[in-house]
């Protein structure tokens, strides 16, 4: 029996873009599905980081260190517009980890990876500027070194759309009901969450990239008895007004072994996070509790010359991580590496499911996805994500500036702040965006700060956008700009374009 698809992939998190994004690039047909938005769940709610993960090393994790201080500038070169360096500054605190053991650590981040772009490590004085600025004035000495931002959700969305480009079929709000093996294929049944109809598909493979769903996933809707655990840790973050002016970010040690960021965020905040909380309740209501908030506001005050407080968050999020569960007695311990579990072979279809996973290892993990299913696939290509640019990202490292500038030049009724979002969240494609906009009321309705309705049109179209939400916290950080108001005349406005197409379709 011919299959209508050759790979079913079940989640739209980072990991099953990845996926899909290079198994049709090396000529497979693929369909993925996801229950909600893209990046809706854990892909969102990362720290927004591209790096190997200093303290990791302390638990002997160097392959999974190497393998993501590798990938820090490869992503960095293919998304130059949602990718970027940061310089984190590391105070010393003679109370904890001493500064042979930091300089030791730092030595092995400097060299594991194949570093040619970001600057090395070095010693700093924190009671000179700009280094000192925001700190108390206890600390005297740190280290400073390099790892990479990127925006996760736009990560997310951007390998989805270049899959969709290259002939993937991607379908949001649509959850797999059920997966069982049918002859030589899979049999599997779809659900549109809008409009409740079914239809059924075939595929000869099914990967399970269903993060914090992946055993519910395989054990009940594929018919698996699989015996892997999956340890859900949640991890939260606040975000509260600026607390220094300058570029760089903070690590801070904390006195129960964690470490937590303090890291510039859209121009006027700082991101404050995260936590390692083991997680059993319900995944579609995973949120920061009061002792997390107090947790953070605490760690960072430690350091901060103003101290946080909770009054001072004005915004937070969490997420549910779906590690491996390797045995480790405490959530920070447990492995960040992921592991991939085959099932069936020869005769009988295979499903592969995901465990675990870091945003800066997803495109190496789709690599190995695909490595394991070649015999049963049929590729045309080898690897070739390493090269490959995301949407918007087909420009030099360095050019971000000199887009910015082009594009003010090309549309001259955009300042220099609403120029670089744009570019910053779509690179290149903001012309494709814009279109033929002479002056800002070619863009139509404004719906807050620089958020118009020719953007939320694109998103919709471009980007699977449906609600508010999607457009306002994982396609922009725009919810920290507009009002509750705003957000619902959004809201409604999005409602009315999604009646309009039906309305037509039908």
């Amino acid at each position: 029996m011919a299959a209508d698809y050759d790979l079913l992939v079940i989640g739209g998190g980072i990991n099953g873009t990845g996926i899909a994004r290079d198994a049709v690039g090396r000529g497979a047909s693929v369909l993925l599905v996801e229950m909600g938005d893209l990046a809706g769940a854990t892909s969102s709610a990362s720290t927004k980081l591209i790096h190997g993960g200093l303290r990791y090393l302390e638990y002997y994790e160097f392959n999974l260190v190497r393998k993501a201080l590798k990938e820090r500038e490869v992503l960095w070169r293919n998304a130059p517009h949602i990718a970027w360096p940061l310089r984190f500054i590391l105070p010393h605190h003679k109370d904890l980890r001493p500064a042979w053991l930091l300089r030791m650590g730092l030595f092995l981040y400097d060299h594991l990876g194949g570093r040619k772009l970001l600057p090395a490590t070095k010693t700093v004085r924190l009671d000179q500027p700009p280094f000192s600025q925001g700190l108390k004035k206890l600390f005297r000495k740190g280290f400073e070194y390099s790892d990479c931002w990127v925006d996760d959700a736009r990560l997310v969305v951007l390998n989805a759309r270049d899959a969709a480009d290259r002939g993937a079929d991607i379908r949001t709000r649509t959850r797999c009901i059920s997966a069982r093996r049918d002859g030589g294929v899979w049999r599997a049944v779809l659900k549109d969450l809008a409009s409740g109809e079914e239809k059924t598909v075939t595929a000869n493979v099914v990967v399970n990239a269903a993060g914090p769903w992946v055993a519910d996933m395989l054990n009940g809707v594929v018919g698996s008895n699989s015996s892997s655990r999956v340890r859900l840790v949640k991890g939260s973050h606040i975000i509260v007004p600026r607390r220094f002016e300058h570029d760089r970010c903070f690590i801070f040690q904390n006195g129960d072994g964690r470490i937590v960021f303090a890291i510039p965020y859209e121009t006027d905040f700082t991101l404050i996070g995260t936590t390692d909380v083991d997680y059993q309740d319900d995944l579609g209501k995973v949120e920061i509790s009061q002792d997390e908030i107090d947790y953070l506001c605490r760690a960072a005050s430690e350091y901060l010359e103003t101290p946080v407080t909770p009054t001072d968050v004005v915004h937070t999020y969490s997420g549910v991580r779906p590690l491996y569960d390797d045995g480790a007695e405490d959530a920070k311990a447990a492995t960040r590496d992921y592991v991939l579990e085959l099932d069936g072979g020869e005769d009988t279809p295979v499903v592969l499911s995901v465990f675990g996973g870091k945003i800066t290892t997803y495109r190496k993990l789709a690599e190995q996805v695909l490595e394991k299913l070649e015999p049963f696939l049929p590729f045309k290509r080898g690897v070739w994500t390493a090269a490959a640019p995301l949407p918007g990202g087909d420009f030099k490292v360095d050019a971000v500036d000199a887009e910015v500038a082009r594009l003010e030049t090309d549309y001259p009724f955009l300042d220099t702040a609403f120029a670089t979002r744009l570019i910053r969240h779509y690179g290149t494609d903001a012309r494709n965006l814009l279109g033929d906009a002479q002056k800002l009321s070619d863009l139509g309705r404004q719906f807050g700060h620089t958020l118009f309705e020719r953007e939320v049109r694109w998103l919709m179209k471009r980007e699977w956008a449906r609600t508010a939400e999607d457009v306002l916290w994982r396609r922009t950080k725009l919810g920290l700009r507009l009002s509750r108001e705003d957000a619902g005349e959004l809201d409604t406005f999005m409602a009315g374009c999604l009646a309009g197409q039906a309305g037509a379709a039908a």
